[in-house]
């Protein structure tokens, strides 16, 4: 990425533009990088926006898990002194999101979910028993997305990486399991912030179902569609991506 990677105390960030602060929250296997269009774009629209690199594989195990993430999360706020923070999350990134405005609804003012766990995980981080088989992985990389082209040989090599490295792939059944026990069906008719909710129509990981059970349970929320789009709308269809995200910022004055 051609951002610079700021290291400071325990955190390893990106941060670009200056105004309100809008933080990124990647996904498992979701690099930094996935964003970079929502970067660029929204860094000078009057956007403080900070990605910052999630303890996906450092954390230990016994704190590998949604709940740990979130307060990550929340103390990274605190350390970067930011307050009425928006925070947009791809996949698990999405959930981590919504874990951490359960447990600290004062700090956020908005949030966007894109593909996001909270709800469903289809075999999140299973179906790496032929882990040592490339052409495998790559099939598993091409189907995240609409389009398999989308799945660059560097995406697929470091899915490929991760899943044979033995403590990655352990921590990543770990985050797994508790996608799917840290399930928010009951806290979140009780989040009445804005929600942006911007989904892939073709998403095969967290299918559109899933997204309209969101809107379903989020009292304060908006649907949006993109067409021809899998898991990971903001990497296959950055442009509409924004257009989409900035029309919702101007309409709810954010």
């Amino acid at each position: 990425m051609r951002h610079l990677l700021k290291k400071e105390k325990n955190y390893n960030y990106i941060e670009v533009g200056e105004g309100k602060p809008l933080i990124i929250l990647h996904g498992l296997m979701g690099g930094l990088s996935n964003f970079d269009a929502v970067l660029r774009y929204f860094g000078d629209k009057g956007y403080k926006v900070i990605i910052p690199e999630l303890p996906i594989y450092s954390m230990s195990l016994l704190k590998t898990n949604v709940r740990s993430f979130a307060k990550y999360l929340h103390d990274f706020i605190a350390f970067k002194e930011l307050d009425d923070v928006i925070l947009l999350g791809n996949s698990l990134g999405g959930h981590i999101g919504l874990y951490h405005t359960k447990l600290y609804p004062d700090k956020v003012k908005a949030l966007i979910i894109t593909g996001s766990s909270g709800l469903y995980e289809s075999a999140m981080g299973g179906g790496y028993t032929k882990r040592g088989d490339y052409e495998v992985i790559k099939k598993k990389a091409q189907d995240v997305f609409y389009d398999p082209a989308v799945a660059t040989k560097e995406i697929v090599d470091e899915v490929y990486e991760t899943v044979n490295d033995r403590n990655k792939l352990i921590k990543t059944l770990a985050i797994a399991k508790s996608a799917i026990r840290h399930n928010m069906a009951k806290d979140l008719p009780k989040m009445d912030l804005p929600v942006c909710i911007i989904w892939g129509r073709n998403d095969s990981v967290t299918p559109p179902e899933v997204a309209e059970e969101f809107q379903l349970l989020l009292p304060d929320s908006e649907l949006h569609w993109i067409d021809k789009c899998g898991h990971a709308a903001m990497m296959e269809h950055p442009d509409e991506f924004n257009t989409i995200l900035a029309e919702w910022f101007e309409r709810r004055k954010l």
